[in-house]
């Protein structure tokens, strides 16, 4: 953790770490891990809500816990952009992180590959892979969507790429 902001730090010390070391195929050992995520989601949200730092909202997919789908969003000039979020738990995890989706956003940005899923692969994927089973889902929130984000939406909306929600339904009436 050396190098990293003192704001960072700190949130990544509040999320609980996992334990459990289980994928999608491994029956009651994954429901074990499902339950631990949960629980780390859980304290990330609620933290995030009582520094007044709300920026997603997300869940199971299916009952399996393998897809996820939500929102997240980021202020930039004091406006809200707001994403759909999705991804899939890879067969291989928690030895692979999974691949974060933002699927409006797909072809605008070169810091994404095809289907919208954001770039990972030089800053999170090796911190992931150090850290492997002890972070889960809420960590590649953390780690990797948000500092995404913040990179990349105010370069999105400065160049033009994304436009606000409000901006684009008065552009469409006129």
């Amino acid at each position: 953790m050396e190098g990293w902001d003192p704001n960072t730090k700190s949130t990544l010390t509040q999320i609980p770490l996992l334990t459990t070391k289980a994928g999608p195929r491994d029956g009651a050992a994954w429901t074990q891990r499902l339950k631990e995520e949960y629980k780390a989601l859980i304290a990330y949200t609620g933290m995030n809500k009582s520094n007044d730092n709300d920026w997603f909202r997300i869940s199971a997919a299916n009952p399996e816990g393998t897809r996820w789908t939500g929102k997240c969003w980021y202020i930039h000039n004091l406006l809200k952009y707001e994403f759909d979020l999705q991804f899939d738990i890879p067969v291989t995890y928690p030895s692979t992180a999974p691949e974060i989706e933002l699927p409006q956003l797909d072809g605008k940005t070169h810091k994404m590959y095809r289907g919208g899923k954001i770039c990972l692969t030089v800053h999170f994927k090796p911190l992931w892979a150090k850290n492997c089973p002890r972070f889960g889902i809420a960590h590649a929130l953390c780690l990797g969507l948000a500092p995404w984000l913040a990179a990349e939406v105010p370069i999105l909306v400065d160049s033009g790429m994304i436009k606000h929600k409000d901006d684009a339904a008065v552009s469409s009436e006129s």
